[in-house]
């Protein structure tokens, strides 16, 4: 499993609620949500974001609430992967749940800069600056985690299981 895009670059302590802002929480649908994905910390986010783009961040990205609404929204508006220098534990789960794959990389989420071209390969954990030729090494994801991003998430994984 790979993932190819843009990069959409942010800082430390990105929190679920410029994520997705609370006011937006009466829904569920997804493309609802992706709508309003990163509004409250960059409002041209939804406007320039193509299906596989990247976003890269510091640390403890997805802080705050609890919400799935979050990494929903993240995977609604088409972005492939996150990386990060660290994530907020629930947030990390969160999007393993929904099949959201992100990655913990310190090295990458200091260097790598906006609007650079990356490619993720989810099984070795390689990530790989196509603008600058840089490559950094992510912790992979182990087999079964590799699987239930696949799936599409948890519930998806456990309904072709069963």
């Amino acid at each position: 499993m790979k993932a190819e895009g843009k990069v959409f670059r942010y800082g430390d302590n990105v929190d679920t609620d410029v994520i997705i802002p609370a006011r937006y929480l009466n829904t569920s649908a997804e493309n609802e949500l992706a709508l309003h994905c990163m509004e409250d910390i960059d409002k041209e986010f939804v406007k320039k974001v193509e299906k596989g783009d990247v976003i890269v961040a510091g640390k403890n990205f997805g802080c705050g609430s609890s919400r799935e609404h979050a990494p929903i929204a993240i995977k609604a508006a088409g972005v492939s992967c996150v990386i990060a220098t660290t994530f907020a534990r629930i947030f990390y789960r969160n999007s393993i749940n929904i099949g959201l794959p992100i990655l913990e990389c310190e090295d990458a989420s200091r260097e790598i800069a906006a609007g650079d071209e990356v490619s993720v390969d989810f099984a070795t954990g390689l990530i790989t600056d196509k603008t600058t030729g840089k490559a950094y090494q992510a912790e992979p994801f182990p087999p079964f985690m590799q699987d239930l991003i696949k799936a599409g998430g948890l519930a998806a994984y456990m309904k072709g299981r069963y």
